[in-house]
């Protein structure tokens, strides 16, 4: 069989991760050629995988021309996705984008419809769809393990505001959003996927502590379904950690930091048994193109993020690419 030849758009931070994710698949995948602005950026990236055959561009655009590629990997800066996923659909490639989609749900519904009229297919790298504390979450709600969920809460501190000053996410017209926009969308993703429950009603406010994007926000969320959530996106803390509650009528699931543990009432905590870690982004991107299973994280499941984050923004009366009032 032929290797998958595959791009790489955006040689700079999250990229490693998917050089070594695409790496691990050799066999079948070569990673041909790499698209950055940054020529040291670009170069870097290739010695660290030893990617000297990888044809090297300036622009992406070129690196679509030149053609011979199966697939792209996109990994630059939000604001710029659409654009570049638009191209590399239509220049007959399968897409890979990291998240968020899109930085509106128009775009991210025109990206959708691209996909399907060019018949490629097109992944979100929400990377929680493959670990086993997440499914597991995912699959107790769907057994009803739990009982009937109640409500959810979900936070997530970072040290966002200092290791962000003075990078393109400080900057609203390439991030299109702060800590919410970035590693906020992964708290998203979970609450919507792990529960499946639809946002009718929400509720929110946002601090900037003095940037040019929102750093903190508080959300209270209603959902269609009955439940209602807590949402806190916080970015000016002192470093990561990350807590679900998911409350059910007969039990609770309780993550911190990676530790699950099941609790019911008058009875010992439990910490259940995780699933076996079986793939990643990347090699189920993969094996989706392969025919071996349809797409994991599909833009249709990527577009209800992005709408939740509209939601958000506009419960706060916030626009993150438009002239902010001081917060």
């Amino acid at each position: 069989m032929d290797k998958l030849r595959f791009g790489m758009i955006g040689t700079g931070g999250i990229s490693n991760w998917h050089g070594e994710q695409l790496g691990a698949l050799a066999d079948e995948v070569e990673l041909a050629a790499l698209a950055d602005p940054n020529a040291e950026s670009r170069e870097r990236f290739a010695r660290k995988f030893g990617l000297s055959a990888a044809r090297q561009h300036d622009d992406y655009r070129s690196m679509l021309e030149e053609g011979g590629l199966d697939a792209v990997v996109i990994c630059s800066p939000h604001t710029l996705h659409y654009e570049q996923a638009s191209d590399a659909l239509q220049a007959g490639c399968h897409v890979l984008i990291e998240k968020p989609m899109t930085c509106s749900s128009r775009q991210a519904e025109m990206l959708i419809a691209a996909a399907d009229a060019a018949g490629k297919l097109l992944q979100v790298s929400y990377q929680r769809h493959f670990q086993p504390e997440f499914l597991y979450i995912r699959q107790a709600i769907l057994d009803g393990s739990i009982g009937k969920l109640t409500s959810v809460t979900a936070s997530l501190y970072q040290d966002w505001r200092q290791l962000t000053e003075g990078t393109w996410r400080m900057k609203p017209e390439l991030s299109g959003g702060g800590m919410l926009m970035d590693s906020g969308s992964h708290l998203v993703d979970v609450l919507l996927w792990t529960t499946g429950l639809t946002p009718a009603e929400v509720r929110s406010f946002v601090q900037r502590h003095g940037a040019p994007v929102e750093i903190d926000s508080f959300t209270s969320i209603r959902f269609a379904e009955g439940p209602v959530a807590g949402l806190n996106v916080i970015g000016y803390a002192q470093g990561w950690h990350e807590t679900y509650m998911f409350c059910g009528e007969t039990g609770a699931i309780h993550y911190e930091n990676g530790r699950i543990t099941i609790r019911r009432l008058k009875q010992e905590p439990e910490h259940p048994v995780l699933p076996a870690r079986t793939s990643n982004q990347d090699k189920s991107f993969v094996d989706a193109i392969l025919g071996r299973h349809e797409v994991l994280v599909p833009g249709q499941f990527a577009l209800k993020v992005v709408k939740l984050t509209e939601m958000i923004y506009e419960a706060a009366g916030y626009d993150p690419l438009g002239r902010l009032n001081d917060g």
